[in-house]
């Protein structure tokens, strides 16, 4: 018979037995330079780049490039890009409280006093205010794309590769073949 180390540790009251080989820290496995620098196993990676202001006077508004690229086998496409406005990462948000059983990040807020009259700049086209929002956008989107459940959302999908969003749309979760 083989004999273990076993330790004894009182805890909040609580006597508790553990076993010396359930504590021990797996050894490293050897990696070689190929293994280091090649495409990981799984990745997801999306950035929001290229804001694009349009428009003139009241109806100026400004979009942002969303890029996604993965080997996620639940992504039918591997590499997209589309242009989404705030108002479109806010139906997104809203889609996956109402639809999906996570706890959905904050966006970066509206800047209500950015769209006050009189102002003497240019408020929420200032690029100060748009480079702050899109850091924000970006990682409220990597937060909920990281997500696994998020990750079969069918408004998810849609928002990362369609190019226009039908709002009309059935939700669901997105099956993979």
């Amino acid at each position: 018979k083989q004999w273990y180390q076993r330790r004894v540790a009182i805890t909040a009251g609580n006597l508790r037995m553990t076993d010396d080989r359930m504590t021990q820290r797996l050894a490293p496995k050897d990696q070689t330079l190929q293994e280091a620098y090649d495409v990981p196993a799984n990745f997801l990676e999306i950035d929001v780049c290229n804001p694009e202001t349009h428009g003139i006077a009241n109806k100026r508004y400004t979009d942002y490039e969303v890029r996604l690229k993965t080997n996620l086998p639940i992504f039918r496409v591997q590499e997209c890009s589309v242009r989404r406005r705030y108002s479109d990462f806010e139906w997104l948000r809203s889609e996956l409280e109402k639809e999906s059983k996570i706890i959905v990040p904050a966006l970066p807020g509206k800047a209500i006093k950015r769209l006050l009259p009189f102002r003497g700049d240019d408020g929420i086209f200032e690029e100060d205010f748009i480079e702050d929002r899109r850091q924000g956008i970006e990682g409220f989107i990597n937060k909920i794309a990281g997500h696994p459940l998020a990750q079969n959302e069918k408004c998810l999908h849609m928002f990362l590769t369609e190019p226009m969003i039908d709002k009309n749309y059935v939700p669901g979760k997105v099956r993979t073949h």
